[in-house]
């Protein structure tokens, strides 16, 4: 067969193979184009679930009459015009193959108006003929029809699921768009019928949006997350957003959103640096979950790397996957036992869902009377002797200055449960410990510390190691050697595909050190960062942790259980064991009142 140029609408339809995977795909490209075109609200009308009818209407700039028949055209764009602006390209839209892509595979109609024109203007599109322009009533802004989605391509038509499956597919994205754009009012029906209303708001903080798209458990759970700094070059790093707290984890992905100067994509680099945030505060097999923006300069990122634009490629991927792993960390840290959810928490909890009226307490005393019945109790139950001993461990704290009596985060211990749990009367109600989870975080977090502090250290090897590599995995060995010895490894390369260890951490050397230097190798090789050797040494001190936490049935006194109180107040990350599992509860009083039907 000789070589020849394909004809546009076989092109057009290729290229439609590329974008246009499904409904969903369609409603994406329309939806972020209406969002270019400074919409504050774009109608989502669907049809058989997007498979007959794609209707997107929104209140945007609208299309000028001679340019219409160009839109449809094969990149074309207004959006960029030099390479200078397609490395710094910040809209969500830029190819230019949405539109003609969409049209070659459906039947197409695009009715625009500009604020200055008269009235708008039609042109539509159906097996690759286009038709002239023509006038039609409308509003300022544009509508995008898309009707008999891949009719004309039968084999991409058998590919679409059912009606109910490809509804869902478009649900899910746009509750990403919910997120990513809470200014922007969104209203969506299906066969005639209101479907979902997005209210615009001002931003996320009034939780709303947050509610509607993730549940209130999630809202209940939210960690707030606000950092920006300053790089190496003096350019701009920022990541807002939330992480849920650890006690809250899914058995999939499903609720992880990143967002990348707006734009919702999926990064292995920072899926892994929140992976590695998370690695001993989440139970095996469990997931976190996040709402999570990162902005930088756009000239830092690469968008044009898929086309229906999934994914980004990061200029300097180690930079970023450090920024968030760091961040996360340190909003991690500051989980301990008795703190309160440093976010939208219970406020927006209690703003969005209704409580009976029933449930409410009949009586509640004053912070101040409760707390200073809850030391009176306290100082009565215990002989002097043991009062002694216990201010000696856990000093009662001071008035404060305006001479309200304050209790601890978690209060004071009244008993031990079944030689397993503390419980401690605290200003809301009663708090629950599980004493060998909270001893075994206590003294994970110590050992990290001691070890911190002292500093890594290498041990030689009596006998030179040879290890038999991948060409791959000896130029990233020969590459990151200062990083390595950093890490406690003396590498040195010797051939095409071998390497030398001569020297290795001192507190894995009794481990199978050759699969962690590979392990290591391969993470450098991926993500241009590894934490394998923190994580190794971090699981060998969790288990002496773990043999040295107090066993169950071992009986403590109040002493005791109170200086043990004060150590999980004090210690990061104290909310969780080593393996995820939480390591206390609070029950309110109103919580308890409910149980007996206080007040109804």
């Amino acid at each position: 067969m000789p070589i020849r140029p394909l004809p546009d609408v076989l092109i057009n339809q290729i290229a439609a193979g590329e974008v246009v995977e499904r409904p969903a795909s369609v409603v994406k490209e329309l939806v972020e184009n209406a969002l270019d075109a400074g919409a504050g609200r774009v109608d989502i009308d669907l049809e058989d679930g997007g498979i007959r009818l794609i209707r997107i209407r929104d209140d945007g700039l609208g299309i000028d009459a001679d340019e219409l028949p160009i839109a449809v055209q094969r990149h074309a764009t207004s959006k960029i015009a030099s390479l200078d602006d397609l490395e710094g390209v910040s809209t969500l839209g830029f190819r230019g193959e949405a539109l003609p892509s969409i049209a070659s595979v459906s039947r197409f109609a695009l009715i625009s108006r500009t604020r200055e024109a008269q009235h708008a203007t039609v042109i539509e599109v159906d097996g690759g003929h286009v038709s002239p322009p023509a006038p039609r009533a409308h509003p300022h802004g544009t509508t995008v029809e898309v009707r008999d989605l891949f009719y004309n391509v039968p084999a991409r038509r058998r590919f679409l699921k059912a009606e109910r499956t490809e509804l869902s597919h478009i649900e899910d994205w746009l509750r990403q768009l919910a997120l990513a754009r809470p200014d922007v009012e969104l209203r969506v029906s299906h066969n005639g019928k209101p479907s979902r209303r997005w209210k615009g708001e001002r931003d996320l903080l009034s939780g709303e949006r947050l509610h509607e798209a993730l549940g209130p458990d999630f809202v209940r759970h939210a960690l707030r997350v606000e950092h920006g700094g300053i790089d190496a070059d003096g350019r701009g790093l920022r990541l807002q957003g939330w992480i849920a707290e650890p006690s809250y984890n899914r058995a999939s992905t499903d609720q992880q959103f990143l967002f990348v100067n707006g734009r919702a994509v999926r990064d292995r680099s920072v899926a892994h640096a929140v992976r590695q945030a998370f690695a001993d505060v989440l139970f095996h097999g469990r997931h976190p979950a996040y709402v999570l923006f990162l902005s930088l300069d756009p000239r830092r990122v690469d968008v044009n790397v898929h086309p229906a634009k999934h994914e980004v490629r990061f200029r300097d991927g180690r930079l970023i996957h450090d920024f968030v792993y760091r961040t996360l960390q340190g909003v991690l840290a500051e989980t301990r036992a008795g703190t309160s959810i440093a976010a939208i928490g219970a406020q927006v909890a209690a703003a969005v869902t209704s409580t009976p009226a029933w449930a409410a307490p009949a009586r509640q005393a004053p912070l101040g009377l409760q707390v200073a019945e809850a030391r009176a109790a306290y100082e009565a139950l215990y002989a002097p002797a043991e009062r002694t001993a216990a201010a000696a461990m856990a000093t009662l704290p001071p008035p404060a200055a305006d001479d309200t009596p304050t209790l601890p985060p978690l209060g004071y211990a009244v008993a031990q449960l079944h030689g397993i749990y503390i419980l401690a009367e605290c200003a809301e109600g009663l708090i629950v410990v599980d004493m060998h989870a909270a001893h075994e975080r206590i003294g994970y977090e110590k050992l990290k510390a001691a070890h911190d502090g002292e500093g890594l250290r290498t041990q030689p090897l009596l006998v030179p190691q040879a290890v038999a590599v991948s060409d791959r995995e000896a130029d990233v060995a020969e590459r990151e050697a200062a990083t390595l010895a950093a890490l406690g490894f003396d590498v040195t390369r010797t051939g095409p595909q071998s390497l030398v260890l001569r020297a290795v951490p001192a507190l894995l050397a009794s481990g199978d050190t050759e699969t962690l230097l590979r392990d290591v190798l391969a993470d450098l090789r991926e993500h241009g960062d590894t934490r394998r050797i923190a994580e190794a040494r971090d699981e060998l001190l969790a288990t002496m942790a773990c043999h040295h936490a107090v066993r169950a049935n071992r009986r403590l006194t109040i002493p005791e259980m109170n200086a043990l109180l004060r150590e999980m107040e004090a210690t990061e990350r104290s909310g969780q064991c080593n393996h995820g599992r939480p390591t206390w509860a609070r029950f309110s009083l109103a919580e308890m009142d409910r149980w007996f039907l206080r007040g109804r």
